[in-house]
């Protein structure tokens, strides 16, 4: 079924339109901090997100491995993300999975439309543009893909791109890579809890019942970027999220009040802790708020996989080992599913407040 509520980002883009419709425009309050990307991205002063290098991560010298292991775990606390580098999967994997994406999302919109989703009747998965699922009814300057990536057995895939032909190849082995490299992030995290390394995994639903998720965004040149945004700010309800790009800036974390935009790092790996492990951390590891901008003059695209614990099976709430009398519990307990409906339902009250 097209989506007739909105027409794709991707067509209103090359239409040769000067000004974007009204439910693309963001807020007043907002529009003051949207700010050109591009310029934004060359500062060096201020703070920055910092880059972890995971070489010395299973070093067999103890002092190196601590160290490693340590600026994980500080940079998790302080930011809650971060650009991943020497993580173990190629940069001719990531390469290959990239071009995959942009082959997928150059071909004509008629061609992506065999693909798209139905969100009305709750198809999730697929070709999609955001609908107006707000009180104010605003839009995202963005168009995307969404499909499960891993477990394997729990894929469908019919809505898997057969264009190109390396894509199905490409994203299953670069999904099963990053689920290696997921149980190693969680072991770190539960050390630095003073937890059992296995402990944060078995939480969000270990090996069978984690899913990842991945979501290809593709935000098309935007004629008014300083009135619109990519993606509004959120936090993502993800245990960890593993974001790829293609090289153009656009990503802003609210970093100690402020809009930072992240740096484009070649042949690094983004992570955020999501709201998940937040909750299970109670706080300690953070899910910071996050944006997307867009642009005038290049088309970005980014590849985010989230990696979700199971919507009912499992009650999220802070484990009894970090909470004490003096650090008592921050988040009430909720499903992965009630956890969403909470965060949905405050932003419907904002947004009447508003």
């Amino acid at each position: 079924m097209v989506n007739s509520v909105a027409p794709r980002v991707e067509s209103l883009a090359t239409s040769g339109i000067q000004s974007i419709p009204k439910e693309y425009v963001r807020t007043i309050e907002e529009q003051t901090s949207i700010t050109n990307t591009f310029e934004e991205e060359k500062k060096e002063e201020g703070p920055q997100v910092p880059t972890i290098d995971l070489k010395e991560i299973d070093s067999e010298d103890i002092k190196v491995r601590e160290k490693c292991r340590e600026e994980l775990k500080k940079a998790a606390m302080d930011w809650g993300v971060m650009h991943l580098v020497n993580h173990g999967i190629s940069d001719e994997l990531l390469e290959r999975v990239k071009k995959a994406g942009e082959v997928f999302f150059q071909q004509p919109v008629e061609e992506k439309e065999k693909y798209a989703n139905d969100q009305e009747t709750g198809k999730i998965s697929g070709y999609g543009s955001k609908l107006a699922n707000n009180a104010s009814g605003q839009l995202e300057w963005e168009d995307y893909f969404f499909h499960l990536v891993f477990p394997e057995e729990k894929r469908d895939m019919s809505i898997w791109p057969k264009t190109p032909s390396d894509y199905i190849e490409a994203t299953s082995e670069y999904a099963k890579q990053l689920r290696t490299l997921l149980t190693k992030i969680l072991s770190i995290l539960s050390i630095g809890l003073g937890l059992e390394e296995g402990r944060l995994e078995q939480e969000v639903g270990g090996m069978e019942e984690l899913l990842l998720q991945m979501k290809i965004n593709y935000y098309p040149k935007c004629p008014q970027p300083e009135l619109a945004l990519g993606v509004e700010a959120h936090t993502d309800v993800s245990a960890l999220t593993f974001i790829l790009h293609n090289m153009v800036p656009g990503l802003q974390l609210f970093y100690q009040g402020k809009w930072v935009t992240a740096k484009c790092v070649p042949n690094s790996i983004i992570m955020h802790i999501g709201d998940t492990i937040e909750i299970l951390s109670n706080g300690k590891y953070k899910s910071i708020l996050h944006r997307g901008l867009v642009n005038k003059e290049k088309v970005r695209i980014s590849w985010a996989v989230f990696c979700e614990p199971p919507k009912e099976k499992i009650i999220l709430k802070p484990l009894p080992e970090v909470v004490s009398e003096e650090e008592p519990a921050l988040f009430p307990p909720r499903t992965f599913a009630q956890h969403i409906q909470h965060k949905l339902f405050r932003k419907t009250q904002e947004e009447f407040k508003n």
